[in-house]
C-alpha cells in the first residue's frame, strides 16, 4: 500500500482483535499516510463460553490487552466500544435458534453485516470518534469499476485465507468505505511484515472456532434423546439432542456398522438423526432464501455462476434460477454434504456476486 499525500486527510477506524491481521491492517493504514484509530468490539458480557473466538480469543482480558499494546506500538489511539447487546440479539440468540432447528449456521455471516460493519462503527461514531473510512484485516478486496459504477467484492489474492465467502451481505453503500489492506497479502507476508515492524502479535495463532464445549448449555436445550436411523430404516443407536450434529459429521456417532456412515438429515417430528454410507451425502443442487446480491440490483430468471457452499470449499460452477421464495441452485457436479443453515455464496471468476442461506439440499 503506497504512501499518498491525499490520505493524511482521511482518517480510518481500524477494527483491532487483538491478532496479527488486524495489527498489519492498521500498521499498513497507517505507513500509508491514513489517520488511524484503533477500536476492539466488546461482543460479550459474562460467560467466554458464548462468544466467537472469531472476534476474540480464549482469553478476553489478554485479548485486549494485546490490542491496547498494538495500538500503542503503531502509535494510535485504543478504544473499546461495547456491542455486546446487539450480538446477543442480532447474532447469538439467530445463532441459538437456529442450532434448535438442526440447522447450522455461520456466525460470521450473521455478525458481519449487522455487527461488525453496521452496529460497530455506528456505536463508535455515537462515542465521539470522527472517521472517513472503516477497515478490517479480512483477507478480501474492494475495487470500483467505473465502467459498471459499482464496488466489486473481490477474493483475497490469498486463496486458502480468502474471506469473501463471510462478506457476501455486505451493500455497495458499506462497501465504498470499506477498505481491506490485507487484500493483495499472502499469510506469509502479514507475518513476515508484522515481525519486522516489532508487532507482538506477529506468530500468534489464528482463532477459528465459534464455540467447543457443550451445545445442550450454550444454546439453552435440554438434552433429547431420540433415534438414529440409517436412511434404510433400521435403527442404530441413540443421540442426545439433534443440535449435537451436523450433515455430513461422521466422528461421534457412537455406532458400530460395517461402513463408515455420515450425518444425511434430520427428522425434526420425529426428533431422530437419519445417517447413510458416503453416496447418500451428495446433492446436485439446493434451495436457499434470505438472498443478498452484492453486484446485482436484481438478476434473471437463470444465471449461469460458480458458488461455494462452505468457506473453506472449492468453487464449483452451477445455474442458479430464480423461483418465488428463493433460488434453486444445480450444480455442474454433485456436492457433499450440503448444510442447512449455512451460506452458498456466489461468484464470477474472482467477483462475488452474492449469496443467501441453504434451506435445504434438493
Amino acid at each position: 500500500m503506497r504512501k499518498s499525500i491525499d490520505n493524511k486527510n482521511i482518517t480510518v477506524l481500524v477494527g483491532i482483535s487483538g491478532g496479527v491481521d488486524s495489527a498489519v491492517c492498521a500498521l499498513k493504514l497507517k505507513q500509508a499516510g491514513y489517520q488511524v484509530v484503533g477500536a476492539m468490539m466488546k461482543v460479550y458480557d459474562g460467560d467466554i463460553k458464548t462468544i466467537a473466538n472469531s472476534c476474540y480469543g480464549t482469553d478476553k482480558n489478554k485479548e485486549i490487552e494485546d490490542a491496547k499494546k498494538i495500538c500503542s506500538k503503531i502509535g494510535i489511539d485504543f478504544h473499546l466500544i461495547d456491542c455486546a447487546e446487539a450480538f446477543d440479539k442480532y447474532v447469538f440468540k439467530k445463532f441459538k435458534e437456529e442450532y434448535k432447528c438442526g440447522r447450522t449456521p455461520n456466525p460470521c455471516v450473521l455478525c458481519n453485516p449487522l455487527i461488525k460493519f453496521d452496529m460497530f462503527p455506528y456505536l463508535a461514531r455515537k462515542s465521539g470518534i470522527e472517521f472517513d473510512k472503516f477497515a478490517t484485516g479480512h483477507y478480501a478486496r474492494i475495487e470500483y469499476s467505473k465502467k459498471l459504477d459499482k464496488f466489486l467484492l473481490k477474493q483475497g489474492i490469498n486463496q486458502k485465507k480468502d474471506q469473501s465467502y463471510f462478506l457476501y451481505k455486505l451493500s455497495q453503500e458499506k462497501l465504498k468505505n470499506i477498505l481491506f489492506p490485507l487484500g493483495e497479502l499472502e499469510k506469509g507476508e502479514v507475518r513476515f511484515f508484522a515481525k519486522e515492524n516489532g508487532l507482538i502479535v506477529h506468530d500468534k495463532t489464528d482463532s477459528q472456532d465459534f464455540y467447543k464445549g457443550n451445545y445442550a448449555e450454550i444454546i439453552d436445550a435440554k438434552e433429547n434423546q431420540g433415534n438414529i436411523r440409517h436412511i434404510n430404516g433400521k435403527i442404530l443407536g441413540i443421540h442426545n439432542g439433534i443440535f449435537n450434529y451436523t450433515i455430513g459429521q461422521r466422528k461421534g456417532l457412537k455406532i458400530a456398522h460395517e461402513y463408515p456412515l455420515y450425518v444425511i438429515k434430520f427428522d425434526l417430528n420425529k426428533n431422530e438423526v437419519i445417517v447413510g454410507e458416503k453416496e447418500y451425502t451428495y446433492s446436485k443442487g439446493l434451495f436457499a432464501n434470505d438472498i443478498c446480491w452484492t453486484f446485482y440490483d436484481d438478476i434473471p430468471d437463470k444465471l449461469h455462476a460458480s458458488a461455494k457452499i462452505r468457506s473453506a470449499g472449492q468453487k464449483t460452477e452451477c445455474c442458479i434460477y430464480r423461483e418465488e421464495n428463493g433460488l434453486r441452485v444445480e450444480f455442474f457436479e454433485s456436492q457433499n454434504a450440503i448444510t442447512p443453515g449455512q451460506a452458498v455464496v456466489f461468484y464470477d471468476n474472482d467477483t462475488v456476486l452474492g449469496g443467501g442461506t441453504i434451506k435445504y439440499a434438493l
